[in-house]
């Protein structure tokens, strides 16, 4: 493998499919959950912290169809199903611990560069508004 710049990420390499699938903010939080074992959809919700119901079924829905999730649904009454990593989603699991290790070292040095970015563009924004002048009636004598 070449270790050219742009080599790496070709239009039909490996290592960019595999960022398009991991790339959403909620498959890399579901695929996280899922690495103490398997969930209910619930339970996936409640870990998650702030995925909606739909979301969460289109994320699982988007993993089962590229290999990293199965769904098991048990034949019960009331019907349970349940989500876990298949052999290849537990593939993800390091480089997913390593990232995660990754954004807690550097949490916040992002948050305040982000911050500071922010801040920058508010003031180059209020420096590029110009100031309107007040209104002066040009014909006072009319009331």
């Amino acid at each position: 493998m070449s270790l050219r710049p742009g080599i790496a990420f070709l239009a039909d390499c490996p290592a960019l499919l595999a960022m398009e699938i991991i790339a959403s903010k909620w498959s890399m939080v579901t695929l996280f959950a899922l690495t103490d074992g398997p969930l209910r959809h619930g339970e996936l919700v409640e870990l998650s912290g702030g995925i909606s119901r739909k979301v969460l079924t289109q994320t699982l829905r988007r993993l089962q169809a590229n290999g990293l999730v199965e769904r098991h649904a048990y034949a019960e009454a009331p019907p349970r199903v349940e989500y876990g990593l298949t052999d290849l989603g537990r593939t993800l699991e390091e480089p997913i611990r390593m990232l995660t290790a990754w954004a807690r070292e550097n949490g916040e040095a992002v948050v305040t560069f982000r911050e500071a970015a922010d801040a920058a563009r508010t003031i180059e924004a209020e420096q590029a508004t110009p100031v309107k002048a007040p209104h002066v009636d040009q014909n006072p004598s009319r009331f």
